[in-house]
């Protein structure tokens, strides 16, 4: 049986770097890019009894893991937008755990698969225009008050999306 760090952290923990080339910002899109396609996937193999069982013990069920994924990247997409926006916002934490929790997260997940997939679509899109410049604006963490440059948010987002597909893959194989 897999340790309890192993199974919060499948791929390891998000370690950012000082800096990204535009070569690997270039990857980092492609991977977001790409997220969606390999979660339908995962989906489409669940069986009922998987998607209401958690990747580990005290965890998100498969089905929670499926409608958070499109909650936190549409607040990153919103983080994106108030910084390009912006000067050095201040951005908006949210509950990750109350939003788990919401009514809709007990229903069919196709329909934040679908979202996924257009939020993304939409994301891609921005990201794929930023200039240097704009990689380097920043947000304001509230809680942590240091400053958040775009290209350090989109490498947590490429971690974030691939982070809960293998948690989803420690259950469905």
């Amino acid at each position: 049986m897999l340790d309890d760090e192993k199974l919060k952290y499948p791929i390891g923990r998000f370690t950012p770097q000082e800096n990204y080339s535009s070569d690997e910002i270039k990857k980092l899109i492609d991977t977001i890019e790409l997220l969606p396609g390999k979660v339908e996937a995962v989906y489409k193999k669940a069986t009922p009894q998987q998607l209401n069982t958690p990747y580990r013990p005290g965890g998100w069920t498969l089905r929670q893991v499926l409608h958070h994924i499109p909650d936190s990247h549409m607040n990153a997409y919103i983080r994106f937008k108030w910084t390009l926006t912006e000067n050095t916002p201040l951005i908006k934490v949210y509950n990750e755990k109350a939003w788990a929790e919401t009514y809709e997260t007990a229903s069919d997940p196709i329909v934040s698969i679908q979202f996924l997939k257009a939020l993304h679509a939409k994301w891609v899109l921005l990201l794929r225009s930023l200039t240097a410049e704009d990689l380097k604006k920043e947000f304001t963490h509230p809680e942590t008050k240091k400053n958040i440059p775009l290209s350090r948010l989109i490498a947590t987002y490429a971690w974030h999306g691939e982070h809960h597909l293998a948690h989803l893959l420690l259950v469905v194989h």
